[in-house]
């Protein structure tokens, strides 16, 4: 039983990895040089409290993914918290907040019941914390510690640089951590690197699959150095991420989807020493007071998201499918700065607005410099609802099943799926499903680990401070 997987970003490589893990025979087709690299993510969603627009269901449907993505991958994880702020300018009360909260802490209460291992969050009691102005000026009279161990000297940081009277009276903090996508690479890389059963084609593309209804299987022709092959598979997973559209049609499937371009900006803030919390800024997606992210990495580097037209988003950056195809076409421009890269006065002049968006709320975040490029790429969106957060996995086909996933946190839950497909094709033994954490390897070398990521971020022209961790350990 032969099957392959196109696309080697998180979704296809953690299939690989788990159906590897099972025994079975895959093929990775990545038409990049390294596997997990893609749009930019930074964010463990363990609760969705980024996404204020999305629906109670779908925040828990994140809590319970991201717990089981972290236990999955523990060392690609920043344990340190998020903090939520609303802008005087947004219509949004942190008091509307209260009871998601309220509803995420008492799933998480009861995730942590049904097995103790689940408790990756701190303690059920700690999920949130709410902060009031007068709470935070007496915070903002402590000196900020180098390692925080508790929420109080998290919020240190922000108490002394966000200016209060840009945000109405309530801060909140919650235990959403960082989400590393070059450790997740390198992880991802050694797991597979030690299974035999998994093959890797790197810089391959596939050009055509043809369907043998006979014989129930798939011929896929592929391109590699210009050289075109073509090989037998059972079994078809598309995990090609905005291309996704590509192998549909390759195959006559006609799907909705949209795809959109974003960008996150690499900063480097040269007189900050201080440890910081993520910080989101509310605000309404694509307007000018569009939610801002603020993402900290160590020796102050910052990853900046804005969700504006001038800076992460882009104007006509989102593409629909048509009827004649299911795969969205981008404007050419968008296609370039992915295959060829930004022109320079592009990343100069971005990364600065997205600078400035951020001093609005934060006026000492000055002498601060354009680190790298930015981080971006497309993501693929299922249906025709930009808002959608949570997806998984599509069967058009008893043989071919496409991920559809929006978040990291998503891709265990679509592997499983997969899982039970095989099993009713008599692929895999109907007793092979296990807790699929428990298939995978828990504790890699962290030396190994640690030196891999950074020269995975080096080789993508990005610091190696993007690559580490400023807090490994879990809060409490």
């Amino acid at each position: 039983m032969k099957i392959a997987i196109i696309g080697a970003g998180i979704a296809g490589s953690t299939a690989a990895i788990y159906l590897g893990k099972l025994g079975l025979d895959v093929t990775l087709f990545e038409r990049g040089n390294s596997i997990v690299s893609g749009p930019p993510f930074c964010h463990l969603h363990a609760g969705g409290n980024l996404y204020r627009e999305i629906s109670d269901e779908a925040c828990v449907t994140l809590l319970k993914e991201s717990i089981e993505l972290l236990r999955m991958y523990p060392q690609v994880i920043d344990y340190r918290p998020t903090v939520l702020a609303i802008p005087t300018v947004d219509n949004g009360e942190a008091k509307d907040l209260f009871k998601r909260l309220d509803i995420l802490k008492e799933e998480y209460k009861k995730l942590v019941n049904e097995d103790s291992k689940n408790q990756v969050l701190g303690k059920v009691e700690d999920y949130y914390k709410v902060y009031t102005k007068e709470e935070l000026k007496k915070l903002k009279e402590k000196k900020t510690v180098k390692k925080p161990k508790s929420f109080d000297e998290w919020m240190i940081p922000v108490a002394k640089n966000v200016d209060l009277n840009k945000i109405k009276d309530t801060l909140i903090m919650v235990q959403e951590y960082g989400l590393n996508i070059f450790r997740l690479s390198a992880s991802a890389k050694m797991i597979l690197d030690e299974m035999s059963n998994v093959k890797i084609k790197l810089n391959t593309t596939v050009s055509n699959i043809i369907e043998d209804e006979s014989l129930k299987n798939f011929v896929i022709e592929f391109k590699n150095n210009e050289l075109i092959n073509e090989q037998r598979f059972d079994y078809i997973i598309n995990a090609a991420g905005f291309r996704t559209g590509k192998i549909d049609d390759m195959l006559k499937v006609k799907a909705k989807r949209l795809v959109e371009f974003k960008s996150a900006y690499v900063s480097k803030w040269t007189d900050c020493d201080t440890i910081w919390p993520e910080v989101i800024f509310y605000g309404t997606r694509g307007t000018p007071q569009g939610m801002a992210q603020f993402t900290p990495y160590p020796n102050g580097h910052f990853q900046i998201h804005g969700m504006t037209e001038e800076i992460t988003l882009f104007k006509n950056g989102l593409a629909k499918s048509c009827e004649n195809s299911s795969q969205p076409k981008l404007e050419k421009k968008f296609v370039k700065k992915i295959t060829q890269g930004w022109e320079k006065s592009d990343i100069e002049n971005r990364t600065k607005s997205a600078i400035n968006y951020i001093k609005q709320f934060i006026p000492s975040f000055k002498n601060v410099e354009v680190a790298s490029k930015p981080l971006y790429g497309a993501q693929q969106i299922p249906g025709d609802e930009v808002s959608l957060r949570t997806a998984d996995v599509c069967f058009e086909s008893e043989r071919y099943a496409r991920c559809e996933i929006v978040k990291a946190s998503s891709v265990l839950t679509m592997s499983d799926m997969i899982i039970k497909s095989l099993i009713e094709l008599s692929i895999l033994p109907s007793d092979v499903y296990k807790n699929r954490t428990q298939i995978f390897d828990k504790f890699q070398d962290r030396e190994k680990l640690d030196s891999l990521s950074k020269e995975i971020a080096k080789q993508r022209d990005y610091p190696e401070e993007l690559a580490m961790l400023i807090n490994d350990k879990k809060l409490n």
